[in-house]
């Protein structure tokens, strides 16, 4: 079962590539802690900030693109842990049926703060992070 989530926190630290967002179930108590990089950081930053670049960011350009194929972001669902590895899917929803895409978890966040879609965790992988 897929369990929806917001993003709790975000850490940024400008002297290292490795930045922090923490995942928290939008109705519970779990959360869980993602390491991404500084771009994505800075993307979803600027996105829940409100700030729109004067041209279009990574995000952004995948949105449209998305966008331009009439095609609508469903959800991301990060769906697995692996060797301290995440991994996540974008649902689109394409012609009547629905598309998974691969996606590093932290671009399809990215995506989903440049679109206000919804970001689910399998529950699975809130076990597998556990406390």
């Amino acid at each position: 079962m897929d369990v929806e989530v917001e993003l709790s926190r975000i850490i940024i630290n400008e002297t290292s590539d490795q930045q922090i967002i923490v995942l928290k179930e939008r109705h519970g108590e779990r959360a869980f802690p993602i390491v991404i990089g500084i771009v994505e950081i800075f993307a979803i930053d600027r996105r829940l900030k409100g700030i729109t670049p004067p041209r279009p960011m990574t995000h952004d350009l995948l949105a449209n693109v998305i966008d331009g194929l009439g095609a609508q972001v469903q959800r991301i669902v990060i769906d697995d842990l692996r060797e301290h590895t995440f991994y996540a899917k974008i649902y689109l929803q394409v012609n009547g049926r629905t598309v998974k895409i691969d996606s590093r978890p932290s671009d399809a966040i990215a995506l989903c703060a440049a679109i206000n879609a919804p970001i689910f965790v399998a529950d699975h992988v809130f076990d597998k992070t556990g406390p």
